[in-house]
C-alpha cells in the first residue's frame, strides 16, 4: 500500500483509497486500511462509505471487510471494450491460433508494461505466465519488444526508463544500450523473438500492430515451448503473423483508440 493522498479533493483521496483496498488483493479489514492512510479515523470511514454507497467497493458484515465491488467489474469492461484491441481482433487471433497450432497472444502498452488483452490456447496449452488481464514486463518479452520498436524516440526513452532489467533468465536483456541495439534490429526486420528472456523454455515470434501513421496500437505473438519447437520452426509463421497483424491494423483503422 502506499500512503498517498489522492491531490485532487475529494474524489482524489476516495480513489486512493480505493486503490489501497485494490493492491492488497484480498478482502480487508478497516484497521489495515487505516494502518497505512493518511486521513484521519473519521475521514477514512466516511470514504469508505462513500465507495460502498456507489458500489466501488462491497461490504461484509459479517467478516468485517471490505473488498472490491460489482461496479469495478462493470467500468473495467467497458473500458476493455473500448480502449482495447480485444474485441476488433478477436476473429484474426481465432484463425491464427488454429493455423498456427499454438497459442496466441494479444498485448497492448500499459504505463511502460504489456497488457495481456486476449490469448488464445493451443489444443494442447503449455503452463506460462501470461494470462488475458495480466501485466508483464516489456524488455523481455516478444510482444514488448516489439511495441517498443516502433514507438518514436521521447515515447521509447519513457518506457526504457520504467524497465527494471531484471534478469529473468540467463538470456534476458539487462540494459537499455543492448536493448536499443535489439531494438533496431526489430524495426528492420518487422517481428520480434522471445529467446526464453521471460520464462525457461517459452518462446515466441511477434509484431506490432501498427497505425496508418505507424504508432504501435498492440503486437500479436505465437507463443510455444523449446520442447514443441525452435526458434527456427517459429520462424515459419512469420507470413500469417505479419497477415493477421495487417488484418487487425485495417479493421482498427476507423475506430477511435485513446491517446
Amino acid at each position: 500500500m502506499n500512503k498517498q493522498d489522492g491531490g485532487d479533493g475529494t474524489v482524489g483521496k476516495a480513489l486512493a483509497v480505493l486503490d489501497q483496498v485494490a493492491v492488497v488483493g484480498r478482502p480487508v479489514r478497516f484497521t489495515e486500511v487505516l494502518s497505512d492512510s493518511v486521513h484521519p479515523k473519521a475521514t477514512l470511514y466516511r470514504l469508505l462509505q462513500t465507495l460502498v454507497s456507489q458500489g466501488m467497493l462491497a461490504y461484509d458484515d459479517h467478516q468485517q471487510t471490505y473488498s472490491l465491488g460489482i461496479r469495478l467489474v462493470r467500468l473495467a469492461h467497458a473500458a476493455w471494450r473500448q480502449s482495447s484491441l480485444a474485441p476488433i481482433a478477436r476473429p484474426f487471433i481465432e484463425e491464427l491460433a488454429k493455423t498456427a497450432g499454438e497459442t496466441v497472444h494479444l498485448a497492448q502498452l500499459d504505463n511502460g508494461q504489456v497488457l495481456y488483452v486476449d490469448k488464445r490456447n493451443a489444443a494442447s496449452p503449455i503452463e506460462m505466465f501470461s494470462q488475458a488481464g495480466k501485466v508483464g514486463p516489456c524488455y523481455c518479452t516478444g510482444v514488448g519488444k516489439a511495441m517498443m520498436a516502433f514507438l518514436d524516440e521521447p515515447a521509447l526513452s519513457q518506457v526504457l526508463e520504467k524497465q527494471s532489467f531484471y534478469r529473468y533468465t540467463p538470456n534476458t536483456l539487462t540494459s537499455s544500450e543492448k536493448m536499443r541495439s535489439e531494438l533496431a534490429d526489430i524495426r528492420k526486420d518487422g517481428v520480434a523473438f522471445d529467446r526464453e528472456e521471460h520464462e525457461p523454455g517459452i518462446i515466441c515470434i511477434a509484431t506490432p500492430i501498427l497505425s496508418p501513421s505507424g504508432r504501435p496500437l498492440g503486437a500479436l505473438s505465437v507463443t510455444t515451448s523449446t520442447q514443441r519447437k525452435s526458434l527456427k520452426h517459429l520462424e515459419s509463421f512469420r507470413p500469417v503473423l505479419l497477415e493477421t497483424a495487417a488484418k487487425t491494423a485495417a479493421a482498427a483503422e476507423n475506430w477511435q483508440f485513446p491517446g
